[in-house]
């Protein structure tokens, strides 16, 4: 396992959503919607929101184990928010008391100075690993872990020192179970299923408590299972003997893809992200560094910081070390670095109706003993799910809008989903609502299952 790629992959994507551009706590983008990503919540909030947010992550590997002493490693990574609280004092005071503390105010931002103090939300990293568990036989174990709480308060001084204000660090008590199976599928292979639990108790004075919920939560959830002496199986791309338990595989707002070198076609580790990857995740190597805003690109971000005002460069320098890296990372880029960010091709895929003949439509296609033809219904079935479209539409019903024939002389079938409320536009070959699928990627519906 190369500890050292995996630990940049799990970084980005831990930290994904972190702070966001403007990179401001006074920016509405930072006061809500943070930690959005992985998140693994409080039982009883759970129950008390009907099941509409998980309490759990459950991830299924598929792992080869021809050598017969293969074992899985599994660790847990997720970041545990804490609040960072800035108290303003009634009066100064010589030496900061904790009656004096709790007389004060919780502000935004207290300005002490040339230093600028701000109430934030920041975030513990933690991990939990287990003991190695062989895949030689059938198997299941338990784990619990807890993590306990704490406060920590630091004196905000004048340059005459006295105490004017405090920032205070909280963080709630968690309490977490991680459940491991291991179930054999054949003698050489089995299937690892880990679900992570979040057991911390959330008083009921706390269910509309935003802050307090997040404070025991579980964000950014990973899991890592590394098969010493084994071999990973994609779960994108499995080998045709393990495509039927791949399909059946379950995972629970997680997804699980090979990480390590390519090259060498490394098997051996996989990562579980709350983000839909590709197997074999890279960071672009013309990233200058993190900018935690997956919804921009490098060089856009880049731009934009560099425009700030130096009071809003001020207000995100003095936030917390993350923002400071970004804004110095920003000011220091050479001409070089941001001419490589502006992008780079690495391969070219013609569009989509590129692949098809226009001049060759056909009236019908047989798949699986059945002919279909425009206006039938099918379940899409993708198989080498080439982009994250193929794993949304999975199990998809769709129509058939035309079958085509491409330069080859291979069918392929022109669909519109039969839940896309502009399928109509579809049915007029508009971009963006017809969807192309090999006549073996598609599974015929009898007209009795409508």
């Amino acid at each position: 396992m190369n500890r050292e790629a995996l630990d940049k992959i799990v970084h980005a994507v831990l930290y994904e959503g972190y702070i966001l551009y403007p990179y401001r706590p006074s920016s509405r983008k930072n006061q809500v919607g943070r930690f959005t990503f992985g998140r693994v919540y409080p039982a009883d909030y759970a129950r008390a929101q009907g099941g509409r947010e998980p309490c759990l992550m459950q991830t299924e590997f598929l792992v080869r184990n021809e050598s017969k002493d293969a074992v899985a490693e599994i660790s847990v990574r997720f970041l545990q928010p804490l609040a960072r609280e800035v108290v303003r004092l009634r009066a100064p005071v010589e030496e900061l008391t904790g009656e004096t503390e709790e007389q004060g105010e919780v502000v935004p931002r207290l300005e002490v100075g040339a230093n600028l103090y701000q109430t934030w939300q920041e975030a513990i990293e933690r991990e939990v690993a287990l003991s190695p568990m062989s895949l030689n036989d059938a198997a299941e174990r338990k784990h619990e872990f807890e993590f306990p709480a704490s406060r920590q308060t630091e004196p905000i001084r004048r340059e005459d020192g006295m105490t004017v204000g405090a920032v205070v660090r909280r963080n709630s008590a968690i309490i977490g179970l991680i459940e491991m199976q291991v179930e054999l599928i054949e003698p050489d292979a089995a299937r690892i299923r880990v679900r992570i639990l979040n057991q911390t108790p959330l008083p009921n004075e706390f269910l509309e408590n935003q802050e307090a919920i997040a404070l025991r939560t579980f964000a950014s959830t990973h899991t890592i299972l590394h098969a010493a002496g084994g071999e990973c199986i994609s779960l994108l791309d499995p080998p045709g003997q393990y495509l039927e338990a791949a399909r059946i595989c379950r995972q629970i707002g997680a997804w699980p893809v090979l990480v390590g070198d390519e090259n060498a076609h490394a098997r051996d580790t996989m990562l579980s992200s709350p983000i839909i990857l590709y197997d074999y995740p890279k960071i672009a190597p013309e990233s200058a560094g993190d900018l935690f805003d997956g919804t921009e690109i490098d060089e856009i971000l880049s731009l934009r910081i560099q425009t700030m005002t130096e009071a809003e460069k001020s207000e995100m320098r003095q936030l917390d070390e993350y923002a400071r890296r970004i804004l110095e990372r920003t000011e220091n880029l050479a001409e070089a670095d941001m001419l490589r960010m502006h992008g780079v091709m690495r391969e070219e895929r013609p569009p989509n109706e590129e692949f098809f003949n226009p001049s060759r439509p056909l009236e019908q296609v047989t798949v699986q003993g059945v002919r279909l033809k425009a206006g039938d219904r099918v379940r899409i079935r993708p198989k080498k799910r080439a982009d994250v479209m193929d794993i949304a539409l999975e199990g998809k019903v769709a129509i058939i809008e035309s079958v085509q024939e491409d330069l080859e002389g291979v069918a392929h079938l022109a669909l519109i989903l039969e839940e896309d409320p502009g399928r109509d536009l579809g049915l007029l070959r508009q971009p963006g609502h017809r969807f192309f699928y090999g006549a073996d990627e598609v599974e015929p519906i009898a007209v009795s299952d409508k």
